[in-house]
């Protein structure tokens, strides 16, 4: 889709650090601001019921005239844009790629625009911001996380003022990096809890049971995997006295598996290189491949050497794929059919190769719900040709 309207001002700026992409900053009158512009990008749910908003609504319909002075706007992500200089208008092409492109911070502010500028005196004239990033290979996860950071370390935050990570802190303080996770704003630890969150949101197998759905969230962003970690603490509340998660909660069975996650996302990290090379009979380089950096540096975790610095885009769609060995047993825990580190061992050259034949592009491999499908149905298939062999076996 295309929005066209008037505008009162604008800058255009290249980026520095690369050159393909655009920022253009625009100043609008509120009243011609479209208010069809899609927001599905923007990963934080719209609560007009807070007490931020409402500050919000109020600072749209009040006789304060400096609204675009003292709000920090809007950004949006679009596929292209046009100035038409001799009637300053502006337009904005968004396609149809709604997960790509549209407001991708400033949704409150959008909202509260759309709901109050019949209220603007009329005498006034009142203008927001708009900044519009155009650029071809623009990570929108990436950018997602950085733009919509404030209400989701403050909710997380919160939880551990809570206590509720406890269970979590008590499952990996033995661990190399337990004491490295930062619960707390601004707190000066190497691992935000997001990212342990995001590990076990990939293996919810209560949400993600096949190949039906598939936990993409756990790739394009932190919102949803916090948002899901809130609601089943909500479904299967802390159990006061003892000050842990009523044992249904899918994220307490979890927990004694942080270890094995992190042990499997980092050997995926590290020796995706080596099964890259099998699959291209060592013919092709991987730090070509966009997303993919030729440095030494080390694991987020476990601090382990690595000769590449791999997108998470190319790695979970991998990494989740094992969810497909997880399983209930009968005294309601978890367990594994196979050790995921070994079938990795076994499969991990066609997961790789199913992953860059299916696309080179972290962005779109990261958030392609086939590619997540396909490499699950290889770990299935594993799984299940051992199975077979098992009962084969136990019968002779």
């Amino acid at each position: 889709m295309k929005d066209t309207f008037r505008i009162s001002s604008l800058r255009t700026v290249k980026s520095p650090s690369d050159p393909s992409v655009t920022t253009y900053f625009a100043w609008v009158n509120m009243r011609n601001l479209p208010d069809d512009m899609p927001t599905k990008v923007n990963p934080r749910e719209v609560n007009m019921r807070t007490t931020t908003a409402k500050k919000l609504l109020d600072a749209v319909s009040n006789a304060d005239p400096y609204f675009d002075i003292h709000n920090r706007g809007m950004v949006l992500l679009a596929n292209g844009v046009k100035f038409e200089s001799s009637n300053s208008t502006l337009e904005i092409d968004f396609d149809d790629e709604e997960d790509r492109y549209g407001v991708l911070d400033g949704g409150h502010t959008y909202e509260a625009i759309k709901q109050r500028r019949k209220d603007i005196p009329e005498d006034m004239d009142k203008f927001v911001r708009l900044e519009i990033l155009v650029g071809n290979d623009l990570d929108v996860a990436a950018l997602s996380d950085a733009r919509n950071t404030s209400v989701q370390v403050s909710d997380i935050a919160l939880f551990n003022l809570e206590d509720r990570f406890e269970f979590i802190k008590k499952a990996i303080k033995d661990q190399p990096y337990g004491n490295e996770v930062a619960y707390k704003d601004n707190e000066d630890k190497r691992i935000p809890i997001a990212d342990i969150l995001r590990l076990m949101y990939a293996f919810n197998i209560d949400n993600f049971p096949d190949d039906n759905t598939v936990p993409i969230s756990s790739y394009s962003g932190k919102a949803s995997v916090f948002k899901d970690f809130k609601n089943e603490l909500a479904a299967h509340h802390l159990i006061t006295d003892e000050n842990k998660p009523d044992p249904k909660n899918i994220y307490l069975k979890l927990t004694p598996w942080i270890p094995t996650f992190v042990k499997l996302y980092e050997t995926i990290e590290v020796e995706l290189p080596d099964k890259y090379r099998e699959y291209k009979d060592g013919k092709a380089k991987l730090g070509a491949v966009r997303g993919i950096e030729h440095k030494q540096g080390q694991t987020e975790y476990t601090q382990t050497g690595k000769e590449y610095n791999i997108s998470s885009g190319f790695i979970m769609p991998i990494y989740g794929a094992f969810r497909a060995l997880l399983k209930n047993t009968s005294d309601g825990k978890l367990d594994w059919y196979f050790d995921p580190i070994e079938v990795w061992n076994s499969i991990g050259t066609a997961l790789v190769q199913n992953t860059f034949d299916t696309d080179t592009n972290p962005n779109s491999a990261g958030k392609s719900k086939t590619l997540w499908q396909a490499n699950y149905r290889i770990v299935e298939n594993e799984k299940n040709r051992r199975r077979i062999e098992q009962l084969e076996q136990m019968q002779f």
